[in-house]
């Protein structure tokens, strides 16, 4: 997937703003933002539901805006919003939408994988909303898609669904299919993606592995101790190996308490979306 200058506005409103995206074949890919940085938009235009305005997309080798049907089959989506018929059942509803795609996964496996089996037969309306949730997952893959774009998957997903859900997003990609991810949950990228790229006001402000963001965006680091006394100390640093050496002099050894916390994925989130909290 290749994305250049990537332009999308809605009237004086610029919702994708010059966007650049390199997704390799097979990576799980994470798109961080906050709500109304470009994500939803970008993936609409992935998947060609979205026209764009300016620039470059090449998906899967063709333009998502003249892609013809087969290309379609290739790609699968969850969108944020429930797709399914209320009045069918569980098992109905990803039987019905296996039959738009040449090469199907088998249905009650799917229905298995997104934890679904003791509500196969249960209509879509009596489902609370994590399982509907995991309904528009189940149409999601059902095609057996190269590339999946997933926008807000696990959104009203209990914690236990949520892993579960992670072990489905890693066995599809161990089968060799490219993902595109949208979340909210900074421990979700972290977990699941092989990169991430940050989006703020439709731009890309940062991009890497999560392990690259924190240690080029990740300024400072906490170096906590304890005093001869007991009392506990910490200090807020971007030198954390030099304060603890100052400390080791100090103490001559052993230093009570010490621990050192380097900045989080949530905390690189935070001051490159412009939402950190000064110390």
């Amino acid at each position: 997937m290749e994305v250049r200058g990537l332009h999308k506005r809605y009237g004086d409103v610029t919702a994708v703003d010059g966007l650049d995206l390199g997704i390799r074949y097979g990576e799980v890919f994470g798109l961080l933002g906050p709500n109304g940085a470009g994500k939803s938009t970008t993936v609409e235009i992935l998947q060609g539901h979205r026209s764009r305005d300016d620039g470059e997309v090449a998906v899967l080798g063709a333009d998502p805006a003249t892609a013809d049907r087969a290309w379609h089959a290739r790609v699968g989506i969850v969108w944020q919003d429930e797709s399914a018929p209320a009045e069918l059942t569980v098992r109905e509803t990803v039987t019905h939408f296996a039959r738009y795609y040449p090469k199907p996964r088998d249905p009650d496996a799917v229905i298995a994988l997104v934890g679904l089996e003791a509500k196969a037969k249960a209509r879509i309306k009596s489902l609370s909303g994590g399982q509907r949730r995991r309904l528009d997952v189940a149409l999601g893959v059902i095609g057996g898609p190269e590339l999946l774009l997933l926008d807000e998957p696990t959104t009203g997903f209990d914690p236990g669904a949520r892993r579960q859900f992670w072990e489905l997003i890693r066995m599809l990609a161990a089968e060799g299919t490219t993902i595109v991810l949208t979340t909210h949950y900074l421990e979700e990228a972290e977990a699941l993606a092989d990169r991430l790229a940050v989006i703020a006001a439709g731009k890309v402000v940062a991009e890497g592995n999560p392990a690259q963001l924190r240690a080029e965006y990740g300024t400072y680091a906490t170096v906590e101790w304890q005093e001869a006394d007991g009392a506990p100390r910490s200090e807020r640093t971007r030198t954390p190996t030099r304060t603890v050496a100052e400390l080791t002099g100090r103490f001559d050894g052993e230093i009570p308490g010490l621990r050192i916390t380097r900045p989080t994925l949530e905390d690189v989130y935070l001051r490159l979306t412009g939402q950190e909290v000064a110390p």
